[in-house]
């Protein structure tokens, strides 16, 4: 299919043909493959449940409506942007939206015949859908709070967006292995997650007192998890571009493409190891050797998410809120854009974790602020649980899925704050909907991979495999797996209250759920 046409090609296609001629007109090639490049998916067709997922062929499971990704590199919106992002899932949507935990936006129920309008109105603000998706450069992740906060190692704004305006849409990487994850950030608390993306830059400070970035490659989830490796260099600002490119095109010229499901960098560097990866990488495409570097400090926070007030380096405050699971409505983005403009400059971020952050808010001004977005159950002082708790799309949209998860998330949060209302530490739910590791189940405390079970009537019924302790930083772990232990959907609210209840009870000062996890004996975690 790449070979035949390349996938930036069908953006004309979608003009001049498809968008005039309906869904029925698009080939197939374009329809299953091309289009992602230019963030367009099918998305599930409704009613078709979980179980037919593995069963049916991709045109039975798919409507004729799509998902679209907005990118947002770095996770910077200006309130136009936002409220041009917000106008369009209203007027097109359905008044659907998902803020995703790598920073985009995405939109359900996208009709062809719209694609041409809402792309002239995303590009009208400095926005686009291009290579949202596909085996191509994805959104460059970035601290919402660069350029912000005064403890930050250095501010990768400037560096994303040279690389982006250089590369993304280029045809010399618009045809890799599969998709390539990218993250730039100078953040203490290492909040763009860079152990799990396939190439990332993290601020470090070198022996003399310089800021740069610590290069680390070869990270990422679904079936096959593993974290990223530090190649052990050091990278000037001024190199990131150019290194970025060279690894980048290490993936498309040693990428493994004979098999889709050991496409990925990961798969290269576990065979390489990153003294190879740095030899070749330096030999072959920079053509000269790069500095021996520290590795970075470890994460300041544990929660890597700037949900709350933090105080600006000028003396403004950003303040982090939780939406329900990254779901929200094109009116309500509408309205956070207005609050942007009236208790701040209009500037908005998004994070790594389903959540939003409004920059430049005065201290007499915060507290109304907090009240605002609380009339529209956007908490800036959330749960553990609200806070904690992700999903991916799930079976509603999705046609990997084979649970739903959004609403169910939603109902587990309300479910636990219930059960366990002065729970007191920071705890990850993670909810995904099939093994691809959209929400990132492996690294969070209590991670729910959606499959089809048995309940106690011998039926199949939705519900999840558990994995239990995963985390990112200092002796980062995948969650562990105890004997294939699976829950109901039904279920998962009585099990998350059995183990944390488990985890009050026996917990030593300062314990974190994860390491208790790592020392806990398996019958009090099943």
């Amino acid at each position: 299919m790449k070979k035949d046409s390349d996938g930036l090609e069908v953006r004309q296609r979608i003009i001049d043909i498809y968008a005039k001629s309906g869904f029925d007109s698009i080939d197939p090639g374009d329809l299953r493959g091309r289009m992602r490049w230019m963030g367009l998916y099918t998305q599930r067709a409704q009613g078709i449940p979980g179980g037919k997922t593995a069963v049916l062929e991709p045109e039975e499971l798919e409507d004729s409506y799509f998902m679209m990704r907005v990118r947002i590199d770095g996770g910077q919106l200006t309130s136009d942007a936002l409220r041009v992002i917000g106008g369009i899932s209203t007027e097109f949507g359905r008044d659907v939206a998902d803020v995703t935990d790598r920073q985009n936006v995405q939109y359900h129920w996208i009709r062809i015949e719209d694609v041409p309008e809402i792309w002239r109105r995303l590009e009208s603000v400095g926005l686009s859908t291009m290579e949202a998706c596909g085996d191509v450069p994805r959104v460059m992740l970035g601290c919402p709070l660069a350029g912000i906060l005064e403890d930050e190692v250095l501010d990768a704004t400037d560096v994303i967006a040279e690389t982006v305006a250089k590369y993304v849409g280029n045809p010399e990487f618009s045809n890799l292995p599969r998709k390539w994850k990218t993250s730039m950030s100078g953040c203490v608390d290492h909040c763009t997650e860079p152990e799990i993306d396939d190439v990332s830059f993290v601020g470090v400070v070198n022996g003399a007192g310089e800021a740069g970035y610590d290069l680390q490659v070869g990270g990422g989830l679904s079936t096959n998890p593993k974290f990223a490796q530090r190649i052990g260099v050091f990278v000037r600002p001024d190199q990131v571009t150019d290194v970025w490119a060279a690894c980048t095109a290490v993936f498309r010229d040693y990428g493994y493409r004979r098999q889709r499901n050991r496409a990925r960098i990961k798969f290269l560097m576990a065979d390489w190891g990153p003294e190879k990866f740095r030899q070749v990488l330096q030999d072959e495409y920079l053509q000269e050797q790069l500095p021996d570097g520290p590795a970075p400090a470890p994460a300041k926070h544990d929660q890597r998410d700037h949900v709350g007030v933090a105080k600006q380096k000028d003396g403004a405050n950003a303040v982090g809120f939780a939406l329900r699971t990254g779901r929200i409505s094109g009116s309500l983005l509408t309205r956070i854009a207005d609050l942007a403009d009236e208790y701040g400059a209009g500037r908005i971020r998004t994070t790594t974790q389903q959540k939003l952050v409004i920059l430049d808010v005065p201290d007499e001004r915060v507290e109304d602020l907090v009240a605002a977005l609380a009339e529209h159950d956007l908490q800036v002082r959330p749960s553990a649980f609200r806070r904690g708790t992700m999903a991916c799309t799930g079976l509603e949209f999705c046609k990997l899925a084979i649970v739903e998860t959004k609403q169910h998330a939603q109902d587990l949060y309300a479910e636990l704050e219930k059960r366990l209302p002065d729970f007191d530490v920071p705890i990850g739910i993670n909810v995904n909907g099939c093994p691809n590791s959209c929400a990132r189940f492996q690294t969070a405390d209590i991670g729910f991979k959606g499959s089809m079970v048995r309940d106690a009537n011998g039926e199949m019924v939705e519900g999840f495999q558990v994995h239990l302790g995963g985390h990112l930083g200092v002796e980062a772990t995948f969650g562990r797996k105890f004997r294939g232990h699976k829950v109901t959907k039904v279920e998962t609210a009585d099990y998350c209250e059995r183990v944390l209840r488990g985890f009050l009870d026996r917990r030593t000062a300062g314990e974190s759920f994860a390491a208790y996890v790592a020392r806990a004996d398996e019958d009090w975690l099943l």
